[in-house]
């Protein structure tokens, strides 16, 4: 089985200051991990056409997917849909559907500010979904999505399933080890199942585990291969039960 990739482009000079947390790419991995899809990169740019215009252009040639996140209001500094259009070349054109839904959002008093995010990359695609009062927009297989977290969350959930892919199998050892002591172990393993992904987790603080192994695959009998064979190369007596809330 193929693996799905993504990636995702923040925009914002706020991001990049600390001004404001980042919330988008750590939802967006575990939405895209739970349909199959890896998030393989995520770039934060400032506010600026020449900057997103490259990163989406590299990444839009790498990956299946890219999502942007920002700089899709109707202020100065927000110039991602721009960047976009830059990136694949295309001119920003007014769309009368956009234009349409922006105006039902404000009751027909929007401004030329709020208008002005009608004007979107020629050939873009206006993508509907539940719930949605104003589109998410696809040019090529790139996604402009907002970067206020709650709008991001619900766009990408109005949509989500379109992504949707092979599901990843994943099965969780937590051992009272520390990770040197596994390390021969897990090498072992990965040498063993190429096509699982092993991972090693310390956790310095936690009262129940001191390290938690994953093993995660599109191919579930690699998986328990796997998981088996980490079973046979651990000390008697050395994993644990799962903690609570795990």
């Amino acid at each position: 089985m193929s693996e799905r990739t993504a990636a995702i482009v923040v925009v914002g000079n706020e991001i990049l200051s600390g001004k404001v947390e980042e919330k988008n790419a750590a939802y967006l991995s575990k939405e895209l991990l739970s349909l199959g899809v890896t998030l393989r990169c995520i770039v934060v740019v400032p506010d600026e056409v020449p900057v997103i215009a490259e990163a989406v252009k590299r990444l839009a040639q790498e990956h299946p997917v890219v999502f942007t996140s920002g700089g899709v209001g109707p202020t100065h500094d927000d110039v991602t849909v721009e960047g976009v259009a830059t990136a694949f070349k295309r001119p920003l054109v007014r769309n009368a559907a956009m234009e349409e839904a922006l105006n039902d959002v404000y009751g027909g008093n929007a401004n030329e500010h709020v208008l002005s995010m009608a004007d979107i990359p020629e050939g873009t695609e206006i993508i509907m979904g539940p719930g949605l009062r104003v589109p998410v927009l696809r040019l090529e297989n790139v996604y402009i999505f907002p970067g206020i977290p709650e709008l991001f969350q619900n766009k990408f959930e109005a949509i989500r399933d379109q992504f949707r892919s092979e599901p990843f199998f994943l099965e969780c050892v937590y051992t009272q080890l520390d990770e040197s002591s596994i390390a021969q172990a897990l090498e072992h393993i990965t040498k063993e199942c190429p096509d699982v992904g092993v991972g090693s987790y310390p956790a310095w603080d936690n009262p129940h585990y001191r390290v938690k192994v994953t093993l995660e695959s599109k191919q579930e009998p690699q998986v328990q291969k796997a998981l088996a064979l980490l079973g046979e190369l651990l000390p008697p007596n050395s994993t644990v039960d799962p903690p609570p809330n795990s």
